[in-house]
């Protein structure tokens, strides 16, 4: 777990305002029986998280597709090839929708807008050396050319919802 106090903080906050916002319909699956603190949430978010990141063409068309997310300090994080078009879209339009699903056991739903950490021919994020170096220990020190190949962005959430009916199936250790 990477996050601080007061990260955790900022997080829980951010969960409950979102649940007590929501429609009732929502409220009616994911309620406080059904799902996670903050602590709770980091504790399951380790390591890759596969996203289905949903982004929006010029025509106002939504695009979805999946990206490697990393939930680090209470946001996602996640890359991509610098001309993929979901860079395209991100770069004119920065509103996201993201979820990670896991069965039944977990959804996590997000909403917010994406901040670019390493601009091509710009000043970087003042955390990307350390954000570049959890990414190089992760997937390898030359498993892109971080400079030129890959842009990464750090999703500021607006809204996010947690749905978990089961945080001990979350953490059991996995079958043999």
């Amino acid at each position: 777990m990477r996050e601080t106090p007061e990260d955790l903080k900022e997080l829980q906050a951010l969960l409950d305002a979102s649940l007590s916002r929501s429609t009732p319909h929502l409220r009616s699956i994911i309620n406080t029986e059904r799902t996670l603190t903050a602590e709770q949430l980091t504790r399951v978010l380790t390591g890759m998280c596969t996203l289905a990141l949903s982004t929006v063409t010029a025509k106002g068309e939504p695009r979805i597709s999946g990206v490697d997310g990393h939930f680090l300090r209470g946001k996602w994080y996640f890359g991509t090839a610098r001309d993929a078009a979901k860079a395209r879209h991100l770069a004119a339009r920065p509103a996201v929708s993201a979820a990670h699903m896991r069965g039944e056991g977990l959804g996590v739903f997000t909403h917010g807008a994406v901040e670019i950490l390493n601009p091509e021919g710009r000043e970087p994020a003042a955390d990307w050396p350390d954000l570049l170096a959890y990414f190089k220990d992760f997937y390898g020190d030359d498993a892109f050319d971080w400079d030129d190949e890959v842009v990464y962005y750090r999703l500021h959430p607006h809204w996010m919802a947690v749905y978990a009916p089961d945080f001990a199936k979350l953490t059991e250790p996995p079958r043999a």
